[in-house]
């Protein structure tokens, strides 16, 4: 078994490397840098989805399916099975994109994002009929039906194309039966060597029709306005997709603004009876919700804004010009497409508008609630220092109580001692020794008092 070996620029093959093997070289004498692995696959990015040569006339059918993500393995093994048929070489597993020449048509495959192509092309051996019958699924003739039903995903764009010679036998009502008596839009295109033109609407075959008159275009110029109105058809389906999303979210989003609208009225009004909480949990739920919303759509109005920028530029590339008695694609993309995207932008821009404004609303009634706060423990602290200078008070008043009641005690502990002492046969006084101790026996016990306090707060102090 080989191992996978290092890449250097400038390294020279050996005899067990081909140019075709999984580490290609470039070799250059005197060079030697190491290769990213990505190197080759950028290089060859640029050469993806190369523009097909088209020989007109000829039959095109293009139909887009929006693929899941769990069908992409189903899809890849559906295309299998139709190279198998017609014992084509399979394209590789993963692959993008894949052109083949099936015989009776040629088959343009590629997978995008979330949506794949499949692009069939039949050339024509009778220029008459593309003029009088443009539209009979000539390109599909040769694919199998049963295959072709059982294509994976969900159909968003199928388009029959036909690319025809000028010829002086076309005329209105050969457009007119073409289109089934529909509206057109048309233009001069390619430097007015070839005219457009299509209805832009399904027809009774469930295909769009678009015609191409060729008035002059080579190989290559034929392949690039083939793909280019084939893109404009996909892509404006595309970006559409939002649209059913943006009309569905407009009232949800209103009734969100009303509801914020109220609490800042609320909020404004400076009534001190509103319940802050509540309106807090009300704004939670109203984040909550849109931002759900812009979770759920982020991805969808993204690519809207991606598909509408690659029809403009397509449209752009055709460089239209006017014909007398039709409207221009560009004209007519800007009138009807540009509402719709612009519905889907302003959905979108409301959504992040209102996520920011709850915001700033919660901000602000949480900065009243934390004032309100703030006020209520200002009041708390101020009842609390009244209470202390109460108690405090008080407790000076009971010290004092306390100091009278224990020096009257401490004055018949006197009386008794001086009694003692008379019985003994000393004589005293009493009443004249009780009254001279009494400033004394108030100063010791208030003395004593202040002391036992005194280190009463020197412990707190220290606990602290």
């Amino acid at each position: 078994m080989s191992t996978k070996q290092e890449q250097f620029i400038g390294e020279p093959l050996n005899q067990e490397q081909t140019p075709d093997s999984e580490a290609p070289q470039v070799t250059s004498s005197g060079i030697l840098l190491e290769v990213h692995p990505s190197r080759a696959e950028l290089y060859e990015e640029l050469h993806n989805r190369p523009s097909p040569l088209v020989k007109t006339p000829c039959c095109v059918t293009h139909i887009a399916l929006l693929v899941a993500r769990e069908q992409r393995a189903d899809e890849y093994q559906h295309l299998v099975q139709l190279c198998q048929r017609f014992s084509i070489n399979p394209p590789a597993e993963g692959a993008s994109c894949f052109y083949q020449n099936f015989g009776g048509f040629e088959l343009r495959w590629e997978s995008h994002m979330e949506f794949s192509t499949y692009t069939f092309i039949c050339s024509g051996s009778d220029p008459e009929s593309f003029i009088t019958q443009p539209y009979t699924g000539r390109a599909l003739q040769y694919v199998p039906r049963d295959w072709l039903q059982k294509l994976p995903g969900q159909s968003m764009a199928a388009v029959h194309l036909a690319m025809a010679k000028s010829s002086e036998s076309m005329t209105q009502e050969h457009l007119d039966n073409a289109f089934e008596q529909m509206r057109l839009s048309g233009s001069q295109v390619a430097g007015n060597k070839a005219e457009v033109f299509t209805s832009f609407r399904i027809h009774s075959d469930g295909f769009s029709r678009a015609l191409v008159i060729d008035k002059g275009l080579n190989s290559y110029q034929a392949g690039r306005l083939m793909q280019r109105v084939l893109e404009i058809e996909t892509y404006r389906i595309m970006a559409l997709l939002s649209l059913p999303i943006a009309r569905k979210l407009s009232p949800q989003v209103q009734k969100m603004e009303e509801k914020l609208a109220s609490i800042n009225n609320s909020i404004a009004s400076l009534n001190e009876d509103i319940d802050e909480n509540s309106m807090l949990i009300e704004l939670s739920e109203l984040a909550a919700k849109i931002e759900q919303y812009r979770s759920d759509t982020n991805y969808r109005f993204g690519a809207t804004t991606a598909y509408y920028d690659i029809v403009n530029a397509r449209l752009k590339q055709l460089h239209e010009k006017e014909m007398h008695g039709y409207q221009t694609l560009q004209e007519f993309i800007g009138r009807r497409l540009g509402p719709g995207i612009k519905t889907c932008a302003a959905v979108k821009e409301r959504m992040e508008s209102l996520s920011l404004r709850i915001a700033q609303t919660s901000s602000l009634l949480r900065t009243r609630v934390e004032l309100s706060i703030e006020a209520q423990n200002q009041a708390l602290l101020t009842s609390m220092n009244h209470r202390s200078g109460m108690q405090l008070r008080l407790q000076q008043t009971v010290e004092g109580l306390s100091v009278a009641a224990i020096a009257y005690y401490l004055m018949g502990l006197l009386e008794y001692i001086y009694d003692a002492v008379e019985h003994q046969g000393i004589h005293i006084d009493k009443t004249t020794a009780l009254g001279i101790s009494v400033p004394f026996a108030v100063l010791i016990t208030w003395a004593a008092m202040r002391k036992m306090m005194r280190s009463i707060k020197g412990a707190e102090s220290k606990v602290k």
